[in-house]
Parts: structure tokens; C-alpha cells; sequence
């Protein structure tokens, strides 16, 4: 009995805190000025582009969203997690960017990811569009669409205004998000929000019933230079894309992180929208270790804009390097 309860109790507490996910307390908890830091502003679009071999990858913003992570950090404390915040001069609610990838190779005009699109509130994210056209390209010119996973504000822009966004696109992602979040019963059984599922048929599932959508499994090949990986744990179809071009590459790793400030110290430390918390929790660790020991660049949906740098080693653990920013062409 006692251990029933327990269950339904936890379930119904994730329920609750998956359902409002990365705009929890959006509408009751405004983001507070940190001291010595400035206040936020609208930016509108957003885009930097750097090269990758021959191949010009550019960020785009689809907005940015606070994070309540004494609600939604596992395995810390809310004590610990100010101050692992402090030390990166944050504070709770923290900041959180989306961002998505665009590059064109093989003939092909891609993207990695979509952003939240109509799914979050006005003013959280949507800002997509807005930045292609900054990039100066069209939404119909999109051939391609890499879904690093299937939350949200990662697959939401699929779908604009009840419509297709990109008319266009092929959309590839892991057979196992497919299977997964299109099988409604497996919120009861896995304790995972339903409004992941809905997120799901309201976007992504229009792609699969029109057939264009791509599945793949473990480790693929995508299109010449672009490799992808699963990496279960944050959804059972998390994967990873690798964009290869003359001698050099990028990752675009999906939801690795969330938190630069206190995963990176403490990689154990999860967040409640993680279907595997421990499976993840695995993956980040080798995946850092991996990364600082081979320098790899990578791209991440959430680090502050534009999201693009490496993991560095550090005697606490490991540490966020951001790229730094130029304005100029080196070729």
C-alpha cells in the first residue's frame, strides 16, 4: 500500500512539474536581475555563423526561457545548486537559450532542431523563423530536418499557425522517440508527463502520418558528412549528429546539458523531464570525458547563445568553454 502510494505520488509530482517543463513558474516566477549582472532584454533574431571545414554552420535563436531548478534538478540540493549558480553568477531562475543549427552541404539545406514553435507561450521561444530570415533562407528551402530528440522545443517548430513549417523537409530522428512518445500508454508506465505525447502528435507525428518522416537506429549515416547516434537516457531516441567537412567536425549533441553552471561540476545531476535519469547520467559522463579528452567542438541546444564550444577538464570536474565571438572572414 505504502509503496503504491508512493509511486502514484511521484508519478503525479512529475506530471505536474513535466507539464510545464521549461516554462515552469514562467507566469508567477519573472527571472530577478543577478546582482552585477545586467537585466534581460528582447532580441529579436538571433544568428552567428562560423565555418566547419568548407561548410558555414550557423546558429540561429529561437528565443530564451527561465528555468525554476529547485523544481526541476534531481539528485542536489536546492542549497547546493545556488551555489554551484554563484559560482557562474547566475541565481535561480536561471536563463536557458534555444537554440537551433542550420548548415548546407551535399546539396542539401539543413536543420538541427526547430525550437518550441507554438508550443510554449507567447514571448518563450517561437523565435525561429524570425532568425532563418536573418540567415536569409526560406522556411520551404529546408530539405532536412535532424530532431535531436523529441520534446517540444525541439521538434515544436515543425509546426506553425496549425501548418507544416517546413513543406519541404525530411524529418530524421531515432525509431525509438517514434515508438515511444506516439504510444500514449506509456506515460502511465514509464511516469512520464502526457503533455510530452501531446507535444508530439501536435507537431512531429504530422511529419509521420504525411511520410516524411526518416528513422534510424543506433549509428547512421544521414546524408555524405553527416553521421548520427543514439544515446538513450534523456528520451529513448537522444542522438547525437556529427557534420564532417574537410578534416573537421562538430556534434550536435541535444540535451547533454541544461545547466552549465552545476552539470558540468556534478554531471550525476539530472532534471525531471529525463525519461532514464541514471541511463543519462552515464551518458554525460563518458560523453565529457570523451569530449575533453578529444577537444570536439560541439553545438548545444541550451548553453547561452549561440551555443557552440567544449568541454574542458577542470580539477572540480569540468567546465563550459563558449567560442569566442569574431566578426570577420578567416578562410
Amino acid at each position: 500500500m505504502n509503496m503504491r502510494i508512493n509511486v502514484m505520488e511521484s508519478f503525479n509530482l512529475r506530471c505536474v512539474l513535466a507539464t510545464v517543463a521549461f516554462v515552469v513558474l514562467a507566469t508567477a516566477v519573472q527571472a530577478q536581475p543577478v546582482q552585477n549582472q545586467p537585466a534581460i532584454e528582447v532580441q529579436g533574431a538571433g544568428t552567428y555563423s562560423f565555418g566547419i571545414g568548407d561548410t558555414v554552420v550557423t546558429a540561429l535563436s529561437d528565443g530564451s526561457v527561465p528555468l525554476d531548478l529547485h523544481k526541476l534538478l534531481v539528485r542536489t540540493t536546492n542549497a547546493r545548486t545556488d551555489a554551484l549558480l554563484r559560482t557562474g553568477f547566475q541565481a535561480n531562475p536561471v536563463e536557458a537559450s534555444i537554440n537551433v543549427f542550420l548548415f548546407k552541404i551535399s546539396g542539401r539545406t539543413v536543420l538541427v532542431d526547430t525550437g518550441s514553435g507554438d508550443l510554449f507561450p507567447k514571448g518563450l521561444g517561437g523565435k525561429l523563423l524570425e532568425s532563418l530570415a536573418a540567415a536569409g533562407v526560406r522556411p520551404e528551402e529546408i530539405t532536412d530536418v535532424l530532431i535531436t530528440h523529441a520534446h517540444g522545443d525541439h521538434m515544436g517548430g515543425l509546426v506553425r499557425d496549425g501548418n507544416m513549417a517546413f513543406p519541404n523537409a525530411t524529418v530524421h530522428v531515432a525509431k525509438a522517440d517514434v515508438d515511444f512518445f506516439q504510444d500514449r500508454s506509456n506515460s502511465a508506465k514509464a511516469h512520464y508527463g502526457m503533455n510530452y505525447f501531446d507535444d508530439y502528435f501536435a507537431s512531429l507525428k504530422r511529419y509521420v502520418d504525411a511520410g516524411k518522416v526518416k528513422t534510424f537506429e543506433g549509428e547512421a549515416e544521414i546524408m555524405p558528412g553527416v553521421q548520427a547516434e543514439v544515446h538513450p537516457g534523456h528520451t529513448p531516441g537522444s542522438a547525437f549528429y556529427t557534420l564532417q567537412s574537410k578534416g573537421e567536425s562538430i556534434v550536435f549533441v541535444g540535451d547533454i546539458f541544461h545547466v552549465s553552471s552545476g552539470q558540468f561540476t556534478d554531471p550525476s545531476i539530472t532534471i525531471t523531464y529525463d525519461v532514464d535519469p541514471a541511463r543519462l547520467a552515464s551518458v554525460r559522463k563518458k560523453a565529457f570525458a570523451d569530449f575533453s579528452r578529444d577537444r570536439t567542438l560541439i553545438a548545444v541546444p541550451h548553453a547561452s547563445f549561440p551555443g557552440v564550444g567544449h568541454v574542458r577538464r577542470v580539477s572540480s570536474g569540468y567546465e563550459w568553454a563558449p567560442v569566442f565571438y569574431g566578426n570577420r572572414l578567416v578562410r
